[in-house]
């Protein structure tokens, strides 16, 4: 079976759960939930997904377990949830910003404003999701920082930027100073078009693999299972 590249950006964001043990996945986003639901009905059985109020779930929706607030706010402080925010501005050291264009004294855009982004850059990893890479999102200093890059994190006990995924490949922070990496490219994007659309230089090693093939059965899970609507085509319909 041929995987689309929504299903590719699926696999990208299911990993960045592979293993992950008992923690709590707050992914946030369609593709990012249909990755988490994959993960954990694959390679990482013992992850804890959430109703995002108070119950944990199965994939399937169902309730499992009882999530108390104080409880949750346990795991955010521990750095035993792993959260994949979205991005409207992000760069080279991963700070994202969600809140504003422009200064923010005077917004050329009013967004979603702040909201837990400090909080879970700093206390728990933190990835992020981008349906649409381009210029505007990936740009040399986001306008006002929400979510904490590593240049600003001060040695946060459990701040880390496991991966950011977009509709053109996977991207970390493996260098030695912590700025971006090209990790993948999606089959059918080259190395050239993610420069172009990136604006800043990014660190792109000499050989850039694609990202990982779904297997028969991860694609079966995906397109049987957790999304046999095909939603996730309207995030990215490549």
């Amino acid at each position: 079976m041929t995987a689309t590249r929504s299903e590719y950006c699926v696999i990208a964001c299911a990993e960045a759960w592979r293993d992950a043990g008992e923690i709590l996945a707050s992914p946030m986003g369609l593709i990012p939930s249909v990755g988490a639901r994959l993960a954990r009905l694959t390679f990482s059985p013992d992850l804890l997904l959430t109703d995002g109020e108070a119950l944990l779930v199965r994939p399937d929706g169902t309730p499992e377990g009882w999530l108390p607030y104080r409880q949750h706010l346990t795991l955010v402080t521990g750095g035993r949830r792993h959260v994949m925010m979205g991005a409207s501005q992000i760069d080279r050291y991963g700070n994202q910003n969600i809140s504003c264009i422009g200064d923010w004294a005077r917004p050329k855009r009013q967004l979603l404003g702040v909201r837990g982004a400090p909080v879970n850059t700093l206390n728990n990893p933190t990835s992020y999701w981008v349906p649409r890479h381009s210029r505007r999102v990936f740009v040399e200093k986001v306008d006002m920082v929400c979510g904490v890059g590593y240049d600003h994190a001060d040695g946060a006990r459990h701040h880390r930027i496991p991966r950011v995924v977009s509709d053109l490949g996977v991207f970390d922070f493996a260098t030695p100073d912590h700025s971006m990496r090209l990790a993948s490219v999606h089959p059918g994007v080259t190395v050239a078009q993610v420069r172009e659309a990136t604006g800043f230089d990014l660190v792109v090693p000499d050989d850039v693999p694609y990202t990982r093939e779904p297997t028969a059965r991860e694609l079966r899970l995906v397109r049987e299972v957790i999304d046999p609507q095909n939603a996730r085509s309207r995030e990215v319909d490549a």
